[in-house]
């Protein structure tokens, strides 16, 4: 058999297109020639770099990490003191952004749905706080609304320790921060912490099985109920078993010049951690009042035909469908709140940015500490928009 030539391939006079007159081949060598312009470009440019930092003695190494910090850091989640090593002091201003970041990601989730149930609430003049809230902090640059809490409020407004505000809990406020009571474990409390541990992973556990059985086999099974008994039970058992009273609870004492016992927020991160949550919880507030309204009306109408309470229409109708829409651009704002976080430098937070600021003065090594700050952003956001993902593609509908 002979073959003969496609279509696409022949002239009008049955001839086969030349090589250079064929779309497949010139798009193809458009694609060559692209990429080896960009490599080009890209080489060009990085071999120019790196002769220039030579000619200047700037070294672009990572050896300096072993030395000696030198610098002190006034805030910090694990022990560090000035002697430690560069890389330490990097790793400590990680964990102060890992800090605010997840205390503030889970306060403003909070803190934004309430704002997002506000604004569609009937009520005129809850409607209307929230919008009026809403549309303030959205108007606001960030940095205006942490020099605000910083030096409006903390370091200006708040009185001193020894008239400090006290809130019920107790709460003090005063021009050193925010000091409250908090719980603390004992010596014979080990028990109670594992039993803690292991009841909250096997009430989630037991609750996803007993919730897929009674989905797919139209059987009951109280998976709601049989998880809350072993969120209570286990613990208790801990509780026995540690002796009793495995913790206890802190409670600061005033001294002449500031609390002692309990736990203390510096201004620094209470203004920074307030000023995240606020400014982050209007935009969480818009994400979630859209992803509600989102729902079909008739969705509502259903679940209030078959004797459902707002309250259940909400937790088990709106809710699960809202967040389909809700989780992309919830994404978008969690990551906001990490990255902004890096504003701290303007209040004295020792964060990663400005920690790594500090060491390209020490140092003098601003291009790898530079480097280092943007992997490490990049890292947090790459990690948090994957677990954020995965959730999103599994609550998505799945169209046949």
């Amino acid at each position: 058999m002979t073959s003969h030539p496609r279509a696409d391939q022949v002239t009008g006079a049955g001839q086969a297109i030349p090589f250079w007159r064929d779309e497949r081949v010139l798009r193809v060598a458009a694609q060559v020639v692209s990429a080896v312009l960009v490599v080009g470009f890209l080489y060009w440019g990085i071999s120019n770099f790196l002769k220039a930092a030579d000619q200047r003695g700037l070294s672009l190494g990572f050896s300096f990490l072993k030395q000696s910090a030198g610098f002190p850091i006034g805030e910090y989640v694990v022990p560090y003191d000035p002697s430690q090593s560069f890389l330490y002091a990097f790793l400590v201003g990680i964990l102060n952004t890992l800090k605010v970041a997840v205390i503030g990601i889970l306060l403003a989730t909070i803190f934004g749905l309430f704002i997002g149930l506000a604004r569609l609430s009937s009520n005129w003049l809850v409607n209307h706080i929230a919008l009026a809230y809403i549309e303030a902090h959205r108007n606001i640059p960030l940095l205006v609304l942490l020099l605000l809490w910083y030096r409006g409020v903390f370091t200006t407004r708040l009185p001193s320790v020894a008239n400090s505000v006290t809130w019920p809990g107790p709460i003090y406020l005063n021009q050193r921060g925010v000091t409250m009571v908090w719980p603390r474990l004992n010596p014979n409390g080990t028990p109670f912490l594992v039993s803690v541990i292991v009841a909250i992973l096997a009430a989630l556990i037991v609750y996803k099985i007993l919730e897929y059985i009674q989905v797919t086999r139209g059987r009951s099974t109280y998976f709601g109920l049989v998880a809350l008994v072993i969120l209570l039970a286990v613990p208790a058992l801990g509780w026995f078993l540690a002796g009793g009273d495995p913790i206890y609870w802190d409670v600061p004492i005033q001294k002449r010049f500031n609390f002692v016992g309990g736990i203390s927020l510096t201004p620094e991160f209470a203004a920074l951690l307030i000023g995240l949550v606020t400014y982050t919880a209007a935009f969480i507030a818009e994400v979630v009042r859209a992803g509600i309204q989102a729902v079909s009306r008739g969705q509502v109408e259903a679940a209030l035909a078959v004797g459902l309470s707002y309250r259940q229409i909400l937790r088990l109708v709106v809710l699960p469908q809202a967040l389909r829409v809700i989780i992309p651009p919830l994404i978008s704002q969690y990551l906001n709140l990490t990255k902004n976080s890096s504003l701290a430098f303007f209040i004295g937070y020792p964060e990663l940015f400005a920690v790594g600021r500090i060491m390209t003065n020490q140092a003098g090594r601003a291009v790898p500490v530079i480097a280092m700050v943007m992997a490490t952003y990049l890292s947090m956001s790459l990690f948090t928009s994957l677990i954020l993902n995965v959730y999103n593609r599994r609550i998505q509908f799945v169209e046949k």
